[in-house]
């Protein structure tokens, strides 16, 4: 039995076609069937994970005119998002250097469309409406889309949490907040959830082993690479800071997500975990019923109890269906009305690809014509119904997978990272 490995042996045998990967997903099943897995059985794990990411940014460089027509750029919108002109002032040149925050909203719809929504679109390849106005006062509007981008890299500065939180209200009123699609029921009525649990990438590598300055990424299904640790990361709340080519990147993995605090980012990541020895492969054993979950006060996250991720995600369904026949045909749709992706119609029904699988429609659908068993958990006493997931756990499963065919086919190729991540 091997007691180690290195990078330089599993790059062989993967050229040879004789390694062996698997998704977290499929390892874990395993374990949970009790088959016994060994490390002479795996030397590769994908892991990804899909969820709401605030720190995810875009950085932009464009043609809005001819040279000599402006001398620099003061603002600039993008579909009403407003961005950040800079750092560089290329002056004359027509050409402006821009910031996109996934967490702005549009000063027009500020409720319904927010950055995220605005990289989906770019990532579409969508025709974008540009607004700019100089310093000399003049306003420059026109229509791009992604393909008269040259310059278009998307940033995350905090992402990749090791898993994250379970929320409830258990305060007299309604809230808003970011966890929650509508305003936040109280007196325990309703729970929400974040985290991909087995599946995350910094869950089957905890202690940054084998994750660190340098280690290539999937983000939102392009190549990235990570280049730090991100803001406020910690040995014990560690998360991620990347960088990767949006021309490259598929719609499905992106996008705008409304909360009831506004429009919030969706970004996915998915990252390979080579095997290299047996304490990294104790770490991707370890499954969702080893995982702790905090549930909190949404309004001040103070703990209120400890449960696992097996509670969330075990025993239900990681994808929402719909079934026509069920529509009671109501004079107004609940779910396309509230719909935190909008990506339900009662002419199209589920568009799939801009499905987050939340959840969220099973629990407004009167006629229960959306199927899909969330699960509840009890805490302090109350059986609390799980009404909405910020994690995305069947899209997270579908890009390790494509991880995993990418690294067998010899386009995605494993390194080491450069040197260890460091923490504030």
């Amino acid at each position: 039995m091997a007691t180690s490995k290195t990078i330089e042996e599993i790059n062989r045998k993967l050229e040879k076609g004789t390694a062996i990967v698997m998704t977290a997903e499929e390892l874990c099943n395993l374990i949970r069937d009790d088959q016994k897995v060994t490390m002479d059985d795996i030397d590769v794990v994908t892991a990804a994970t899909r969820g709401l990411m605030s720190g995810t940014l875009i950085i932009l460089s464009f043609k809005v005119s001819e040279p000599a027509t402006f001398k620099k750029a003061e603002k600039i919108y993008l579909n009403d998002i407003p961005g950040y002109v800079g750092p560089c002032p290329n002056e004359w040149l027509g050409v402006i250097d821009a910031i996109f925050y996934g967490t702005a909203h549009s000063i027009s719809e500020p409720e319904k469309y927010g950055g995220g929504h605005l990289f989906r679109d770019l990532i579409e390849k969508k025709d974008i409406h540009v607004r700019v106005t100089t310093v000399e006062g003049k306003t420059i509007e026109l229509t791009t889309n992604l393909n008269e981008i040259p310059f278009a890299k998307m940033m995350a500065i905090r992402n990749t949490f090791k898993n994250y939180l379970a929320f409830v209200n258990p305060h007299g009123e309604e809230l808003s907040s970011i966890f929650s699609a509508q305003k936040f029921k109280g007196n325990f009525a309703e729970l929400t959830f974040c985290g991909c649990g087995e599946l995350n990438p910094i869950q089957k590598d905890p202690n940054l082993d084998v994750i660190g300055i340098g280690t290539p990424i999937l983000m939102n299904g392009a190549l990235g690479y990570i280049i730090g640790s991100g803001t406020r990361s910690s040995k014990e709340k560690p998360n991620l800071m990347a960088i990767a080519e949006m021309h490259d990147m598929k719609p499905e993995y992106a996008g705008g997500f409304i909360t009831s605090s506004g429009p919030e980012v969706i970004n996915s990541w998915a990252v390979a975990i080579p095997i290299l020895n047996e304490k990294i492969f104790q770490n991707v054993c370890i499954t969702d019923e080893q995982i702790k979950l905090a549930v909190v006060d949404v309004k001040g996250r103070t703990p209120l109890a400890t449960k696992t991720y097996a509670d969330v995600w075990q025993g239900v369904d990681f994808q929402i269906s719909y079934n026509k026949a069920d529509c009671l045909e109501c004079e107004v749709c609940l779910v396309e009305k509230n719909c935190p992706m909008t990506a339900f119609s009662r002419e199209e029904g589920i568009n799939q690809s801009l499905c987050f699988n939340c959840g969220h429609c099973v629990n407004l659908c009167p006629g229960k014509a959306f199927k899909g068993t969330l699960g509840q958990i009890k805490v302090l006493n109350h059986d609390i119904p799980i009404v909405l997931r910020q994690s995305d756990r069947y899209r997270a499963s579908k890009l390790a997978k494509e991880l995993k065919k990418q690294i067998l086919n010899g386009t995605f190729k494993l390194t080491l990272p450069i040197s260890k991540l460091k923490f504030q």
